[in-house]
């Protein structure tokens, strides 16, 4: 995700996050990275569809426990706080949200988050990385 925030730069880079688990304990499994439609547009993204629509057709084929857990874009303002347009957009409450800060082409922010209904806000989801073997 990192790598493909800081090489979409200046645009937004997207995808989804694909994984398994329940709640708070989910484990990803892959990061699928997905064309952005709206990379001319400073600030936005918009994941192409036809990404998703593969990448459930290839989750229901394998038979595999993963399903898509969420999504992933970066903010190219060094941010990593879901933006009003993030809020209005979160049609999917179930999903996590990884943003990705970028500032001037570098990663410096990565933060994980999920939308709360009943609030109309997000909410921070902590993010453990696997210790080295």
């Amino acid at each position: 995700m990192v790598d493909a925030a800081e090489a979409a730069f200046p645009a937004e880079a997207c995808g989804l996050i694909i994984g398994r688990g329940k709640g708070q304990l989910i484990r990803v499994t892959r990061v699928v990275p997905a064309e952005n439609l709206l990379a001319e547009t400073p600030d936005r993204f918009e994941l192409d569809p036809a990404t998703r629509i593969a990448v459930e057709k290839d989750l229901r084929d394998s038979g595999t426990k993963d399903r898509i857990i969420g999504h992933y874009h970066s903010h190219t303002d060094g941010t990593a706080e879901p933006s009003a347009t993030d809020r209005a957009m979160a049609f999917e409450p179930e999903m996590a949200w990884l943003i990705v800060g970028v500032l001037d082409g570098q990663a410096i922010q990565t933060l994980g988050h999920r939308m709360d209904e009943k609030r109309g806000n997000f909410r921070p989801v902590p993010l453990r990385t696997p210790k080295a073997k």
